[in-house]
């Protein structure tokens, strides 16, 4: 009894020290930290001082150092009274959302339901191959993507169109890629064929952590795979799905511009322009710096709203949060 009353007093007077006798006894994991808290500043929080050209008449060119930048004319709001002025921004935001929202559908419960498959699988050599090749995608550039998947549509000697026509499905070749009606679902299907199988390492990973136990007593009590996958393996991961989801809904119109840029073409063009491929082409392109500031400020802020809303409603309904 002695013993468990030191013990106790022991371990309340640990918990009275608090954070810094914490940090002091773990110092040298801190110390490891150090590089990526200094690269995260550098480039994640000191670019948000090029902000302030969003309400300037930013105009670069000799001289025009670091110390002149605050001798730029202040305009205030106007690049943002203009930029929600132009008829083409909705455009874009309407292919933002469109494009995203197909991407978190498909991106989101292909991994998921491909993890549970792996999981499943009993010889491992076998496993592991199809887990290998299905990431090995990743690891392409978009550039390679592109070209792999314009020359498989291609209407001259692509592959999807050779197999459509040989089973009479179609009459004639269909130029996938001059229609601006198929754009969406090639980028989607393109991007999930890409991503697959590395954001599935992250679910078998979440897998791997659930109690062995539990399986061997679901099947001494005669479930079988589909109701041990659905009362075992989904409610395991759960956690780990709620916290992707949320930071997904979170980027949901920061989706890049490259698939965009090298799949799209002047026939689908209305279709294919994102959000940052939107700011590429004003903010470089057509030398306008502080209207593309504009928008990738109005990006962030949007981004921020989203992530925030995402994580208070998962955090009301299913009791998981980030934050």
């Amino acid at each position: 009894m002695e013993a468990a009353i030191r013990d106790d007093k022991k371990s309340g007077g640990t918990k009275n020290k608090g954070f810094w006798y914490k940090a002091l006894q773990q110092k040298y994991l801190y110390f490891m930290t150090i590089p990526f808290v200094i690269w995260v500043f550098i480039f994640s929080y000191v670019p948000i001082f090029g902000w302030i050209m969003a309400f300037q008449k930013y105009r670069p060119g000799p001289g025009r150092t670091i110390w002149k930048f605050w001798k730029q004319d202040f305009v205030g709001f106007k690049h943002f009274i203009d930029l929600f002025s132009d008829d083409r921004f909705f455009l874009v935001i309407r292919n933002t959302l469109a494009m995203s929202s197909m991407s978190l559908v498909a991106g989101f419960t292909v991994p998921i339901l491909f993890a549970v498959l792996l999981n499943e699988l009993r010889n491992q050599f076998f496993k592991r191959f199809v887990q290998t090749v299905s990431y090995l995608p990743h690891f392409v550039s978009w550039v390679v993507v592109a070209g792999i998947v314009t020359k498989m549509l291609s209407i001259d000697g692509g592959v999807i169109n050779d197999i459509l026509v040989g089973l009479h499905i179609i009459d004639k070749p269909i130029l996938f890629m001059g229609e601006e009606k198929y754009f969406w679902s090639i980028v989607t299907a393109s991007d999930v064929w890409k991503e697959m199988g590395w954001n599935t390492i992250i679910y078998l990973a979440a897998i791997t952590g659930i109690d062995p136990e539990q399986y061997e007593a679901a099947r001494v009590d005669g479930a079988g795979r589909w109701r041990t996958i659905w009362h075992i393996t989904l409610p395991g991961i759960r956690t780990t799905i709620s916290i992707l989801l949320i930071m997904s809904i979170g980027h949901l119109i920061q989706i890049g511009f490259e698939k965009q840029f090298l799949l799209g073409n002047p026939r689908v063009i209305d279709y294919s322009e994102v959000l940052d491929l939107y700011a590429l082409n004003n903010g470089i392109t057509q030398n306008r710096y502080s209207f593309g500031t504009a928008i990738s400020m109005f990006n962030s802020v949007v981004s921020i709203i989203l992530l925030f809303v995402a994580n208070g409603v998962f955090k009301r309904v299913t009791k998981e949060s980030i934050m």
